[in-house]
C-alpha cells in the first residue's frame, strides 16, 4: 500500500494507462547573425501554431479548462516573455530552441521558489506551455489523451491543464501522480470533474506497468497496486456504499435547510472561479457564502479590467438568480501573491500588507473591482464583502471608496442596485473582540475561521510541526465566534461563517446552536450538511452550546459535542 495526497474524493479500480512524455535533450548552441531571423521565424512559428492548438483544445472544454487554457494563450501572447527569447537570439546568439527553453526554465524556477503553495503549482502550467511549444519547434508530435478508448486509471508524473482538457472524462476512473498537491491544477480539475485522485506519490509512475490494475481511496490517498479479489471486492462494496449514501443525499437538493425543531438556516456555497456556481446551483446552493475573486487576478500578467471582472460577476449573480451572492474583494498577500503587484519580501506576511491593506493604500486597484460589482449588481443579489478588517476605520475607509464608485456611477449614468448588502469576514481577533463596535457599519458579519483560528492561536496553520496547535475547538476560538454571532444579532444584521470549518460535521451542531445564520462549504459538502442539520433539534443545540462555552479544553469540548449532539430523527 502506498499513501499520497488525498485531492479528490471517491474509489478507483481499474486498469493503469501510463502517460509518458517524450523528454527532448536541449542542446545550447551559437548562431551566426545571418541565422537570426530563420531562428526568429522558428520560433514565432511554434508559438502561432501553439496558440492554435489550445484554442481548438479550449473548443471541446469545459468554463473551468477554457479559463485555464486562456492564461496559458496569455502567456505564449505575453511580450515580456517574448522579449526575453528574442533576447537571447538577437543578442546572445543563441539558437531558438535552447532560447525558449532557458526562458521557460527561468519562469518556472521563479513561480516554484515562492512561498504560497498556488503560486509554486502555477510553475507546472509554464512548463506545460514550455514543453508544448519546444515540441513544436522541434516539430515532433505532442500526444493527448483523446484517444482513450476503455475506461482506465491514469497514471502520470504530473497531469497538465492540457492534459486534462483533452481527457474523455467518462473514460478517466481517476488519475495518479508522482508530483502535485491539492491546490495544483489536476487537483482543482478532479474535484471539478468529480473524479478520484491522489497526487505526490513520489514514483508511482515508475512503479506501474500498461495494464496493472489498481484500486485506490481518493479520500484516504492510500493507493494498492494489482490488489488481490479479496481486496478488489472490499473496494467495490465501498464504492457501492458511497454512491448509495451520494444518492440518497440527492434528496436534500431542493429541500430547504431547517432542523429538526423549524429552526431555519442556509446553507450556501464557496467558489473560486464563475463556473463553479452552476456546480454550487446543481447541489442546491441556497446562495454563495463566499466567492474568492483573487482567481481573477493570478495567472496572468497585469490587473484584470473592469470589464473583465464585470463579466466574471455577471455569470455568477445570474447563475444564482435571486439568490444572494456574497463576493469577497481581493484577499491577496499572505500566502497567495501576484507577481505584478511586486508586494516587498515580507518577514511576516500573514501580518503584513496584504488585502484590505493593499485597497486602502492604492485606492485605484479597488474601484476598478468596486465599480466591476456594481455594475454587475443588477443581475442578482449582491453581497460586497471586505477581508482583513481590524477596526472601525478600515470599514469606515473602505465603505467611502465604495460611495465615491457609486457616485461616479451616477455621474456616469450607468445603472447599478442600490439594494446591495456589505459586510466584512470576521477573521482577525481584533474585529471579533469589537464586533459591537463595527456591527452598526455594515449589513452583515462573515466568520473566516481558517485565519481567526490561525491569528488567536498564534499558530502558522502551513507548519506542519504545530499543526496540533491549530485547533477549531480551541476555547477561545468558540468564544470568540460566539460574541461575534450574538453582537450581530443583537444588532439587527445577521452573521454567517465562510471558513473550513463551517462544513465540519463535528462542528455544525454547535454551530446551530450558538445561533449562526449561514453555513457556506465546499458545494460537495452541502447536502451532507443539511442533511445533519435536519436531524437535529435546534433548541437542544443550544442548550449544548451553552455548556461548551464553560468547558476548559479542547478535547472535552470535542468529546461533550460527539455525545450530546445525536440526531432527533434517523433519516
Amino acid at each position: 500500500m502506498m499513501t499520497g495526497i488525498a485531492a479528490s474524493d471517491g474509489i478507483a479500480i481499474g486498469k493503469v494507462l501510463l502517460l509518458k512524455k517524450e523528454i527532448p535533450v536541449i542542446m545550447r548552441t551559437v548562431i551566426s547573425d545571418s541565422e537570426i531571423k530563420p531562428h526568429i521565424k522558428v520560433l514565432e512559428d511554434a508559438i502561432e501554431k501553439s496558440i492554435f492548438q489550445l484554442k481548438n483544445i479550449q473548443s471541446d472544454s469545459d468554463p473551468e479548462m477554457i479559463k485555464i487554457l486562456d492564461s496559458h494563450i496569455m502567456m505564449l501572447e505575453d511580450i515580456e516573455f517574448l522579449n526575453e527569447i528574442r533576447l537571447k537570439i538577437e543578442e546572445g546568439k543563441q539558437d531558438a530552441v535552447s532560447a525558449a527553453d532557458e526562458t521557460i526554465r527561468f519562469f518556472a524556477d521563479m513561480f516554484r521558489g515562492m512561498k504560497n503553495e498556488y503560486m509554486k503549482e502555477r510553475s507546472e502550467d509554464i512548463t506545460d506551455i514550455g514543453y508544448r511549444l519546444i515540441m513544436n519547434m522541434l516539430g515532433r508530435e505532442i500526444h493527448s489523451l483523446r484517444s482513450i478508448k476503455e475506461p482506465v486509471v491514469i497514471v502520470a508524473h504530473d497531469i497538465t491543464p492540457s492534459d486534462t482538457a483533452q481527457m474523455k472524462k467518462n473514460l478517466v476512473l481517476g488519475f495518479l501522480t508522482d508530483i502535485g498537491g491539492r491546490t495544483s491544477h489536476a487537483a482543482i480539475m478532479a474535484r471539478s470533474l468529480e473524479i478520484p485522485a491522489v497526487l505526490g506519490l513520489g514514483n508511482i509512475s515508475s512503479l506501474v506497468q500498461d495494464g496493472d490494475t489498481l484500486c485506490f481511496d481518493g479520500a484516504e490517498g492510500t493507493i494498492i497496486i494489482n490488489p488481490d479479489p479479496k481486496t478488489i471486492q472490499k473496494y467495490s462494496k465501498k464504492n457501492l456504499q458511497l454512491q448509495k449514501e451520494k444518492d440518497l443525499l440527492c434528496i436534500f437538493k431542493d429541500h430547504s435547510s431547517i432542523s429538526a425543531d423549524g429552526h431555519r438556516v442556509q446553507i450556501c456555497a464557496n467558489i473560486g472561479i464563475p463556473s463553479d456556481a452552476k456546480r454550487a446551483d446543481e447541489y442546491g446552493a441556497e446562495g454563495i457564502g463566499l466567492y474568492r475573486t483573487e482567481f481573477l487576478y493570478m495567472d496572468r500578467a497585469g490587473f484584470p479590467s473592469e470589464d473583465e471582472q464585470f463579466e466574471a460577476y455577471k455569470i455568477v449573480l445570474e447563475t444564482m438568480g435571486n439568490r444572494p451572492v456574497i463576493i469577497r474583494t481581493l484577499d491577496i498577500g499572505g500566502d497567495k501573491n501576484l507577481p505584478y503587484l511586486s508586494i516587498p519580501e515580507e518577514a511576516n506576511p500573514f501580518l503584513g500588507y496584504r488585502a484590505m491593506r493593499i485597497f486602502l493604500d492604492r485606492p485605484e486597484i479597488f474601484k476598478v473591482q468596486l465599480r466591476a460589482l456594481l455594475r454587475a449588481s443588477i443581475y442578482g443579489k449582491l453581497r460586497i464583502m471586505y477581508p482583513m478588517i481590524s477596526c472601525v476605520e478600515e470599514v469606515r475607509a473602505a465603505n467611502l471608496i465604495l460611495e465615491e464608485c457609486i457616485q461616479e456611477l451616477d455621474a456616469e449614468g450607468i445603472k447599478y442596485c442600490s439594494e446591495f448588502e456589505k459586510g466584512i469576514m470576521i477573521e482577525i481577533p481584533s474585529a471579533a473582540i469589537a464586533a459591537d463596535l463595527i456591527a452598526d457599519e455594515v449589513d452583515f458579519f462573515s466568520i473566516g475561521t481558517n485565519d481567526l483560528i490561525q491569528y488567536t492561536c498564534a499558530v502558522d496553520r502551513m507548519n506542519e510541526k504545530i499543526a496540533g496547535l491549530y485547533n477549531p475547538f480551541n476555547p477561545a476560538v468558540l468564544r470568540l465566534i460566539k460574541n461575534v454571532i450574538d453582537v450581530a444579532h443583537d444588532n439587527g444584521i445577521w452573521c454567517g461563517m465562510c471558513g473550513e470549518t463551517a462544513g465540519d460535521s463535528r462542528l455544525i451542531p454547535l454551530y446551530l446552536g450558538m445561533g449562526l445564520d449561514e453555513f457556506s462549504m465546499s458545494a460537495s459538502s452541502m447536502l451532507r450538511a443539511r442533511k445533519l442539520i435536519s436531524r437535529l433539534s435546534y433548541e437542544k443545540m443550544r442548550l449544548m452550546s451553552e455548556k461548551v462555552l464553560k468547558i476548559k479544553t479542547s478535547d472535552d469540548i470535542k468529546f461533550f459535542i460527539a455525545q450530546n449532539s445525536i440526531s432527533e430523527n434517523p433519516l
